[in-house]
């Protein structure tokens, strides 16, 4: 895109940055998550690396996000995954958290 001057974004513009569970998230069997099919697929590319420990953000978050404030970003969306949420076919909810 062109431009003819500089762009002007309101004070309030929210910078910031979005990851997927199986991006980042790790930890795919601690506390009470199971393999979802995401953990399954990429266990099955290799010699790639799989999502056992990713970017390992279950246990990293409060640096990861110190990492993105330093960063000047003010806005993070994340996803959990819903096999960490609902880790049976119970529904009910994993009570295990961080």
């Amino acid at each position: 895109m062109h431009y003819n001057h500089n762009p002007k974004f309101p004070d309030n513009f929210l910078w910031g940055g979005s990851s997927s569970s199986w991006q980042v998230e790790g930890a795919v069997e601690e506390d009470g998550k199971t393999l979802s099919l995401m953990d399954l697929n990429t266990r099955t590319k290799k010699p790639y690396a799989d999502d056992t420990f990713a970017s390992d953000h279950y246990h990293h978050y409060k640096e990861d996000v110190k990492l993105m404030a330093d960063a000047g970003l003010t806005s993070y969306r994340f996803s959990i995954a819903w096999s960490r949420i609902y880790p049976d076919n119970s529904g009910k909810v994993n009570q295990k958290r961080n």
